[in-house]
C-alpha cells in the first residue's frame, strides 16, 4: 500500500511503516531542517509545505493516489510539555489534516498525538469531519513500551478506514500489545556501557535517575545535563552520583527506536527537538502491521 506521511518531521513514522512492508512514497513538513534530515535518510521525495494550506497540501498529496496518509500534527498546543492552549495556531493543524484527508478520501489514514488531544475541541472537530467523510474510526491511547519501545511515552492514535463501523480495528491493536513494558536493557543489552542514567525532570519533586532494567521516560524535546547541585532524590534508585551521565543526543535517538545508522544533522537544539517530537519508530511499525494484519482478513 502506498503512503504520504503528513507533518513528517524527521521520518519516525515513515521508517516505521517502511520497516512494517509499506511503500511510503511522499513526506510533507514546513521545517527546513527536519526535512533537511529527512532528505537524508529516505530515497522517497519530500516536500516542503505549509499545511495550514490545505489546498495546496491536497494537490501535492494527491499526486502519489495514496492508500494511506499518516501523520501527527504537531502537539505543543496539547502537550503537557507546552502551555495547553489548543488555541495558539498549531492546534489547528489538527483540522488541517483533516481536511486534507477528508478532500483526498485515501482507504485508511493514520492520526498520532500526545495523550492529552483527547480533553481538546480540536479532536472532536477532527473526528466529526472524518465521520462525515465516511471514515470508522478507532482510537485508542497506546503506550510505547508496550509495542517494542523501550520508553514509558503514551500517544494517542486515530486510525480511520473509509466505509468501515467504529473500532474495526480496536482488537487487532490491543491483541498484538506486548504482556510487560520493554526495558532499556533488553532493547540495548550491553551496549550502552551504563546501569542507571539521568533525565532532567521537569520539577524536582519528580526523581531524576533512572535505571537501565525499567522503560526510559519519555524522551523530550530537550536533554539538559545533570546539575552540580542536583540532590539525591528518594525515588532514585541509587545511593550515589559518581558515574551517572545524561544520555548522549545518539541514544536518546536510539531509545526513539532510531536506528543506529540515521543521521541527524542540524543544531544540538534543533535535533534534539526533533528526536523529542518524533514517532517512535517501532511504534509506527506496530500500527502500521496491525493495519497488514487487518486489511488481510
Amino acid at each position: 500500500m502506498k503512503v504520504v506521511d503528513l507533518f513528517c518531521g524527521c521520518g519516525g513514522l515513515s521508517l516505521g511503516f517502511q520497516k512494517a512492508g509499506m511503500d511510503v512514497v511522499a513526506g510533507m513538513d514546513n521545517w527546513d531542517d527536519a526535512i533537511s534530515v529527512y532528505k537524508q535518510n529516505f530515497t522517497h521525495p519530500v516536500f516542503k509545505v505549509d499545511l495550514m494550506d490545505v489546498e495546496t497540501a491536497v494537490r501535492y498529496a494527491e499526486a502519489f493516489q495514496p492508500d494511506i496518509i499518516i501523520g501527527g500534527p504537531p502537539c505543543q498546543d496539547f502537550s503537557s510539555a507546552g502551555k495547553r492552549n489548543e488555541n495558539n495556531g498549531r492546534g489547528d493543524l489538527t483540522i488541517s489534516y483533516a481536511k486534507i484527508v477528508a478532500a483526498i478520501r485515501p482507504k485508511y489514514f493514520v492520526m498520532e498525538n500526545v495523550a492529552r488531544i483527547v480533553k481538546t475541541q480540536k479532536l472532536v472537530e477532527a473526528k466529526k469531519i472524518f465521520s462525515e467523510t465516511g471514515y470508522g474510526l478507532t482510537e485508542t491511547i497506546l503506550d510505547a513500551s508496550l509495542c517494542g519501545v523501550p520508553q514509558k511515552r503514551k500517544r494517542f492514535v486515530l486510525i480511520g478506514q473509509l466505509g468501515a463501523k467504529n473500532d474495526f480495528i480496536k482488537d487487532c491493536l490491543i491483541s498484538n500489545l506486548s504482556e510487560k513494558e520493554m526495558s532499556v536493557a533488553e532493547y540495548f543489552g550491553d551496549r550502552l556501557g551504563l546501569k542507571y542514567y539521568y533525565r532532567h525532570p521537569r520539577s524536582y519533586v519528580r526523581r531524576g535517575i533512572f535505571s537501565i532494567d525499567e522503560p526510559s521516560p519519555t524522551i523530550r524535546g530537550v536533554n539538559r545535563p545533570m546539575p552540580k547541585g542536583y540532590q539525591l532524590h528518594p525515588g532514585d534508585p541509587v545511593n550515589s552520583l559518581d558515574g551517572i551521565r545524561s544520555l548522549t543526543t545518539k541514544e536518546r535517538s536510539m531509545i526513539q527506536t532510531f536506528p543506529e545508522y540515521f543521521k541527524f544533522d542540524g543544531t544540538k537544539t534543533n535535533v534534539e527537538q526533533m528526536i523529542g517530537n518524533a514517532v517512535p519508530v517501532n511504534l509506527g511499525t506496530f500500527i502500521a502491521k496491525a493495519l497488514l494484519q487487518y486489511d488481510a482478513c
